[in-house]
């Protein structure tokens, strides 16, 4: 996805609590970080919540997707790499997902790259994509002028 704006401007959004409180929940939640410590070897914990949970139940709550996630990688302006939990009794949500985000400039602003590995059983495919969508929507309305 290209963001009209310098990669500088979209790392500092990717790194940036009260930020990521404006862009990261897809379309119909709402967020919360319980803890925040955004540097490699860092971590957070993040509540997404449904506005209505009637037609999609949370992993963790009736209403909620609570995650822990692990720095395990950033390079400073350019990629952040996540080791991600759900807390969830369902074994379908279990397992450590790898979430990678990457910036490249280019000559209009920044195309940013999400790539996702070992997405745990009970995410369904369409339904992930769909969010990563809504977020990277909400990112660039969140920065673009």
């Amino acid at each position: 996805m290209l963001v009209h704006v310098a990669p500088e401007l979209v790392f500092r959004a990717w790194t940036d609590s009260a930020a990521l409180l404006q862009w990261l929940p897809p379309k119909g939640m709402h967020a919360r970080f319980e803890r925040f410590d955004m540097r490699e070897g860092g971590s957070y914990r993040l509540a997404l919540v449904y506005d209505d949970a009637s037609e999609a139940p949370g992993k963790t709550t009736a209403d909620a997707d609570v995650s822990d996630v692990r720095i395990s990688r950033i390079v400073e302006g350019s990629r952040i790499v996540q080791e991600v939990d759900f807390e969830s009794d369902d074994p379908a949500f279990q397992g450590t997902m790898t979430m990678e985000w990457r910036l490249r400039a280019d000559r209009e602003g920044t195309t940013v790259e999400f790539e996702a590995r070992n997405i745990p059983s009970g995410i369904r495919a369409r339904d992930h994509a769909e969010g990563l969508t809504s977020s990277l929507a909400n990112l660039a309305g969140y920065l673009e002028p």
